[in-house]
């Protein structure tokens, strides 16, 4: 049956890539198997559905077949050439046969098997967020065996050839279904597919190359992220033997600044004016993100909401991104009690119009 990967995104099918890729970092995050309620099955099917709508020839070819189109014959339909004469010719038998043999038929090809994804919260300050940088975080996983370097065998000792299959990594199986009798392709259970076993397991992860173990991890942190943004890591999730290593998601919780904030590669601030410097217009040092301070020119005859723009002292989204500038939007201050002098020069002012 077709999947509608709309539908498992929560999102329309006329959504941007934008909103695909914010559908998918939020339910990623909901549903990861390593959170206490998290759902390993709903995340992959977020994460497939991802995959396709996130790529725009998959897309394409997903919106016309339907995610059938992408189990069947050339160029992604589901059934080139249908049932012809009786027979099964242009029909996708691995499809068939996976039914009822499970996936992990290939029709002849091995599966690799995939370690588990990990997630992991990390707190950034604002500063942070802006300039980017490098956090270093320690993680309990199964990864390669620090003993055998992932070979399964003890340091000195050989491999050698799989006698269940021959050193040929797969065995036949004998299936029978309504079609009939099939002989089938499965990886051995024995060597998962290496095609050899070591002379002797190693006494560190007994032969099966990988060890649960802290690592520590350094995730670079790109400039002008977002806070609840999510950034993946290849390759960094749990290991398993012989198979490639699951990913490491990161979610980014950023702590607000008390002057500071930030609208796309923008810098905000609020200043306070007093009305007889809005008046007359002055200069106010401002402090910098960097540490640095910055004179401001405020105008004469300023107004309440003005903004002044100090250019290139925002933030630079991406690696080679380009600056954005520094906001300042005025808010003028008038006092709550004026003395008998104030009062009488603002009299005089009123008097000449002002």
């Amino acid at each position: 049956m077709s999947k509608n990967y709309y539908d498992v995104l929560g999102v329309s099918k006329a959504a941007t890539k934008e909103e695909i890729k914010k559908a998918f970092h939020k339910l990623a995050h909901q549903h990861h198997p390593d959170k206490n309620n998290g759902d390993d099955k709903k995340f992959k099917e977020v994460n497939e559905a991802y995959q396709i709508l996130s790529d725009d020839t998959k897309r394409q070819q997903y919106d016309a077949y339907g995610s059938t189109g992408f189990q069947g014959g050339p160029q992604g339909s589901p059934f080139q050439g249908g049932f012809q004469g009786g027979g099964f010719e242009g029909v996708d038998l691995g499809d068939i046969f996976n039914d009822f043999f499970g996936a992990g038929f290939s029709g002849g090809g091995q599966r690799v098997e995939r370690g588990r994804d990990i997630s992991v919260d990390i707190s950034l300050t604002f500063e942070e967020s802006v300039f980017g940088v490098t956090k270093t975080v320690v993680i309990s996983k199964a990864t390669q065996c620090s003993t055998c370097s992932g070979t399964g065998a003890k340091p000195g000792s050989k491999m050698k050839s799989c006698s269940p299959c021959s050193g040929k990594g797969r065995i036949n199986q004998m299936r029978k279904s309504f079609l009939g009798t099939f002989s089938t392709v499965v990886e051995c259970d024995t060597c998962r597919g290496a095609g050899e076993i070591p002379e002797t397991e190693c006494g560190t992860c007994r032969g099966l190359g990988i060890e649960k173990k802290p690592e520590e991890i350094s995730i670079p942190v790109p400039p002008g992220l977002e806070n609840k943004e999510m950034l993946r890591m290849s390759g960094k999730g749990e290991a398993v033997s012989r198979g490639i290593p699951g990913d490491l998601y990161i979610t980014l919780h950023i702590t607000p600044h008390s002057v500071f904030k930030k609208e796309g590669n923008n810098l905000t601030m609020t200043l306070p004016v007093k009305w007889s410097d809005a008046m007359t217009g002055t200069k106010v040092k401002i402090p910098l993100l960097q540490g640095e301070t910055y004179e401001v020119k405020v105008p004469e005859g300023v107004q309440f909401g003005d903004v002044l723009r100090v250019k290139e002292h925002g933030v630079a989204i991406g690696a080679k991104g380009k600056k954005g500038d520094l906001l300042i939007r005025v808010e003028i201050s008038t006092p709550k009690k004026l003395s008998t002098k104030a009062r009488k020069l603002i009299e005089e002012l009123k008097n000449e119009g002002v």
